[in-house]
């Protein structure tokens, strides 16, 4: 079988899709079973989806993708199993007498280093299963606090018991969580009716194409173009450039401790690099 180009491909994941029904349809597309994704989206949640195609699929462990960004909508006054609308309410309560102050604040206390329980449809597997389909065919999930970091949340609009929020944060946060503890802190319950990812690492909203789209016009972003927007970069002579194909450490002094993405003199993006004990080493090869 043909290598496939390698390379990403930036879904805009439509809803009711898991992250690996969006893998199984680019495969189809690429003709390639060597298909992979980075940073997991549920069902409910729709955008940025990061898939890596063929030799490609070794990157996505290495890339800067920790930073994430998403619109999400949070409706106050009820509490539901799941902290999205497709849960069971478990109670309600008339949040009119929420203030604008209060959501400001309520939000403002959650910006920063926190311990957040994760929702329990979350995309964590538990013994092998993910969170959401142990609580969906009925079994309660219990998850661990643990800690992620919330740069910051911006109210965007407030029109009760709706409110709009774009929020900027670490790989590991969940907004559904983000809606709960909102509802929590207000006193009312709140839960999350919608979710857009707009933003992982470099990757955003402009980056991304339809699955549809992806059948007319199969967009892949080079496995080069990508290591150069990811990475900083170091070109090689002739010489180094075979020794890097056989993963050899090099007499080399790299511009930060790495990854750091190397280049022949043709211009071919040849490898990952990272110093250690004064050379630099081999992370993964790519050529």
């Amino acid at each position: 079988m043909t290598e496939p180009t390698p390379g990403l491909v930036i879904v805009d994941k439509p809803a009711g899709l898991t992250s690996h029904d969006v893998v199984s349809r680019v495969r189809r597309l690429a003709g390639t079973r060597k298909v992979g994704h980075a940073g997991t989206l549920d069902p409910m949640a729709t955008g940025v989806l990061v898939v890596g195609i063929g030799r490609a699929t070794r990157l996505l462990g290495h890339l800067l993708v920790t930073d994430k960004a998403y619109d999400a909508t949070v409706v106050l006054g009820a509490a539901t199993s799941t902290d999205d609308a497709e849960g069971e309410v478990l109670r309600r309560c008339d949040p009119s007498a929420v203030t604008v102050a209060a959501v400001a604040d309520g939000v403002a206390a959650m910006v920063g280093d926190i311990d957040q329980v994760p929702s329990s449809v979350s995309a964590i597997k538990v013994d092998g299963r993910r969170a959401y389909d142990r609580v969906r065919a009925g079994e309660r999930v219990d998850l661990p606090a643990r800690r992620v970091r919330i740069d910051a949340i911006d109210i965007t609009r407030i029109e009760l018991p709706e409110v709009d929020l774009t929020v900027r944060c670490s790989s590991g946060t969940y907004v559904r969580a983000i809606a709960r503890d909102l509802g929590d802190t207000l006193g009312v319950g709140g839960h999350l009716t919608a979710l857009r990812r707009t933003a992982v690492g470099p990757f955003t909203l402009a980056d991304a194409h339809t699955l549809e789209e992806l059948a007319e016009s199969f967009a892949l972003l080079p496995i080069a173009d990508v290591a150069r927007r990811c990475f900083r970069t170091v070109a090689v002579d002739a010489a180094q450039a075979v020794a890097v194909g056989f993963g050899r450490r090099l007499d080399l002094r790299l511009p930060e401790p790495g990854p750091v993405a190397l280049f022949g003199p043709d211009g071919a993006f040849l490898a990952l690099y990272e110093e250690r004990d004064g050379q630099a080493v081999a992370v993964a090869v790519f050529c």
